[in-house]
């Protein structure tokens, strides 16, 4: 019987951290570089309590600045929203827009176990593999799951497709403008030909924080962005 007291109390304990120690809002801004020119980028993810557990929304809003934004005068918006579970972020929409071009949306549907794709017009309908997850979500994963040690593989979804995408960890003392961070770097590993590109830096002391992002796109455009300052909050049923 003191077995299982001690054991109920050893949840209880861990069931009442989850509640409080999640951060109610994070705000995190960016400096970001491009080959064509320089930019910002302002994300807020916020999380509430429901009594079914957690969810989340996450915004991001990047604006070019200076002579860059002769050439890209129209904000790029990406937006998520999901539930947190024990494994992390389980989405349920996804989209980016970028200027009055149409969204490209992706939408996850858990109980039928498909995933629908709208890009360009055009509706694609696919089996969602259980650890599908969008892009945005994936970079604020790890505040919530535990980091696999060497690297993990996990099915990515843009709007545009699901792939299935391979990443390598490895770890770096990172130099920001706010200061030096222990990272743990997640690498997605391409094929040999290919020019995409993507790594992350999740600083290790700041609840596994997106500081720094590396990519190519698929229009070939390289993009840097850093982070330049961090705000998390942490009020009740936010």
């Amino acid at each position: 019987m003191k077995f299982l007291a001690a054991i109920f109390f050893s949840w209880l304990m861990c069931a009442s951290a989850f509640a409080t120690d999640i951060p109610s809002r994070i705000e995190i801004s960016y400096d970001v570089k491009t080959d064509i020119g320089d930019g910002e980028i302002k994300e807020v993810m916020d999380i509430k309590h429901t009594k079914n557990g957690h969810s989340h929304i996450i915004n991001s809003e990047a604006q070019a600045t200076g002579v860059f934004k002769l050439l890209e005068p129209n904000a790029i918006i990406r937006h998520s929203e999901g539930i947190i579970t024990k494994k992390g972020l389980r989405p349920t929409r996804a989209y980016e827009k970028r200027g009055k071009n149409e969204p490209s949306l992706a939408v996850f549907d858990w109980e039928r176990h498909m995933i629908t794709l709208q890009h360009n017009g055009q509706e694609i309908r696919e089996k969602l593999p259980a650890d599908g997850i969008d892009r945005l979500s994936l970079s604020y994963n790890f505040i919530f799951a535990p980091l696999p040690k060497h690297h993990f593989d996990r099915y990515v979804a843009n709007g545009q497709s699901l792939r299935l995408s391979h990443y390598k960890i490895t770890k770096e003392l990172l130099d920001t403008p706010i200061g030096k961070m222990e990272t743990m770097v997640l690498t997605r590993q391409e094929d040999k030909h290919s020019k995409l590109k993507r790594k992350l830096w999740l600083a290790l002391n700041n609840h596994m924080l997106p500081v720094r992002i590396v990519s190519v796109e698929e229009n070939g455009r390289e993009i840097d962005k850093i982070v330049t300052g961090i705000n998390i909050s942490y009020q009740a049923d936010h």
